[in-house]
Order: structure tokens, then C-alpha cells, then sequence
């Protein structure tokens, strides 16, 4: 399972006579190597959202009746999160490793207090070799999924609208059921330059973030601009920005703070504009108040206890309402 396909050229995952391997991918991702794994025999299946919840429907109408999840902390995090994972399997090493960049088992799931933590039940313990196993149950986890009402049922909400009210539809991360409404989700914009050449962007984040120095006369703003530009993730761009905006405020363009909402709706409805599968997505919210559920921004999200502005939110029902008068 892998976002970008970006795997390795040669590994014994290719060698099909032993064992079948199927990859799951986003749709379109190196299309070029899909097609050498194919003529090793190896099946790639391509999603629109790649997502844990998804990838594991489609094993079920495929007839497997049990998926093993050996993955790195992120996708275990994703996997946890969209209630795809029912028993746990852990190795406890009698060695101690560390450091503040130290891989973790399980990435970052929204806790914050030890009382949120997530309880195994019917747990065993077994000693293999000095390693300790333990495995457990996890317990059910609520489903939080709100309800979407049709449009028939509810007209579409005002972006005026208190974010706070009934029906509300949250989205965070990308691996969340609305995780598309991200500005991290993986879909590439074409968006005109200044002098009206079109660029491809990776993400919405990644133009976002790059246009706090767009159009500033200096060359290290230009630089800056194409380290965003060419930020491996959306997260490595989102870290870029912010840390050169501390490091030099003197390059930030004038007009920011009063062009930064414009300048996010037109990504916005660039990726609304161009993927119908997201257009679908966001018609089918009509009715409910979108947040962008982030504890820490406070003005793009909706904040840990409703203190946020919302504005990600607010702009994605303000689209919401103008496609809606469209068709």
C-alpha cells in the first residue's frame, strides 16, 4: 500500500511464483513502474483516495477473510483510525533505543492525555527467544462518522453559518472519511504563474505555502519558493513555509495577510474543479456544517474547543454553495 508508488525497483515482494503481491495505489501514481510490476505479474490496484478503509473492502469483495498490517507508524495510525484493526500484535525487545526523531509504533492518533489512550482486552503474553509478544483486542471504537443528509432533506448551509451547530461534518487527517477536504490530500493543481504559465502543484498545501513569497523582488524569495515547490510532502512544504516566514518576515509579500484567504480559495477551486470524485464528495455534505477539526490552527481550523475561525471550512461551503447553484 503505498500513496506514490514509490517502491523499490527489485525486491523480492516482485517475485509472484511463491506468493501473489498486489500493490494499492493512488490513482495515476508512476504509471511507468505500474506497468513494469505488471509484467512481473504483480497486480496493482488503483483507488481515487487511497485510504485503509477502502483498501480493506476491496480484500473483502476480493474474499479475504484476514489481513495481516505490517506497516510503520503512520499507516498503523491510519489503519487504527479507520477501525480496520482488531487485534494488535506487539514485541516488547529487551533493548532500549531513543532520540527526540526516534520512530514510533503507532503515529499520531489526536491524543493528548494517557486517559484517551486505546485498551486491549483478552490479552496473552508469550516468550519467544528474549522478545516478548503480547497481543489484544482493541476495543470497539465509537464510530464518529456523522450523518449526511441529502440535499432533498436539507438546503446547503450558509458559509455564514456557526461552525458549531448540528450536522456537522469534521475532517482532519487524510486517511479520515472526508480526508480529501484536506489541504494535504494528494491531488495536484495546474495553476496559472504570474505571467500566465501554467505550474502543477503537488497539493494544495504545497501552493499555498509557496505563495506567502510569490511575486516578492528577490531572488531568495524566488529560491524559496521552488524549495516549497519541490517539498517532497505536503507536510515537509507546510514545515518550509512556516519556518522561512519566522526566519525571514522581510519576504513575505506586502499584501499576505489581506490575499491569503483569496489566494486559498482559488487553489481550493482549482482541486474541486478538476477531480469530479471530490465535486461528488462535497455536493454530498449539503446540509451539514463543514470544520476542518485542527487543535492548533486557529484560523484555518475549527481549534480544540470551537475557538477556531474555520475559514478552510467556511471557504469549502462557500464552493459548496456556488457549485450547488450551478447544477
Amino acid at each position: 500500500m503505498s500513496q506514490t508508488c514509490n517502491l523499490p525497483e527489485e525486491a523480492n515482494l516482485w517475485n509472484v511464483h511463491e506468493a501473489y503481491t498486489i500493490v494499492a495505489t493512488q490513482r495515476g501514481a508512476r504509471r511507468d513502474f505500474q506497468k513494469k510490476l505488471a509484467m512481473k505479474g504483480v497486480e496493482v490496484v488503483e483507488f481515487d483516495m487511497l485510504n485503509p478503509r477502502d483498501v480493506m473492502s476491496y480484500c473483502y469483495d476480493r474474499g479475504y477473510l484476514s489481513v495481516l498490517w505490517e506497516c510503520g507508524g503512520t499507516l498503523s495510525a491510519a489503519a487504527i483510525s479507520a477501525r480496520v484493526i482488531h487485534k494488535v500484535y506487539a514485541f516488547c525487545a529487551p533493548k532500549i533505543i531513543g532520540g527526540v526523531t526516534a520512530p514510533t509504533p503507532v503515529g499520531d492518533l489526536g491524543m493528548n492525555q494517557m486517559t484517551q489512550a486505546i485498551d486491549l482486552i483478552d490479552v496473552s503474553y508469550e516468550q519467544i527467544d528474549r522478545d516478548m509478544l503480547m497481543s489484544g483486542f482493541i476495543q470497539p471504537i465509537p464510530d464518529l462518522s456523522p450523518v449526511i443528509p441529502s440535499a432533498d432533506e436539507i438546503p446547503s448551509v450558509d458559509p455564514e453559518v456557526s461552525p458549531y451547530e448540528t450536522n456537522i461534518i469534521s475532517f482532519y487527517k487524510t486517511w479520515d472519511t472526508f480526508g480529501a477536504f484536506s489541504n494535504f490530500s494528494p491531488h495536484p493543481i495546474d495553476m496559472p504563474d504570474e505571467k500566465g504559465d501554467c505550474l502543477t502543484w503537488p497539493t494544495v498545501e504545497h501552493y499555498y505555502q509557496a505563495h506567502k513569497f510569490v511575486g516578492v523582488d528577490n531572488p531568495q524569495a524566488n529560491d524559496i519558493v521552488q524549495e516549497i515547490k519541490q517539498a517532497r510532502s505536503p507536510e515537509e512544504a507546510a514545515r518550509i513555509g512556516r519556518t522561512r516566514q519566522r526566519e525571514f518576515p522581510e519576504l513575505i509579500r506586502p499584501d499576505w495577510e489581506s490575499m491569503k484567504i483569496d489566494v486559498m480559495y482559488r487553489a481550493l477551486k482549482c482541486k474541486f474543479s478538476t477531480y469530479a470524485h471530490l465535486t461528488e464528495m462535497l455536493l454530498s455534505t449539503a446540509g451539514s456544517v463543514l470544520v476542518e477539526s485542527s487543535p492548533h490552527d486557529l484560523f484555518w481550523g475549527g481549534g480544540r474547543e470551537g475557538e477556531g475561525l474555520n475559514y478552510l471550512g467556511r471557504l469549502l461551503m462557500q464552493l459548496r454553495s456556488e457549485i450547488l447553484g450551478t447544477v
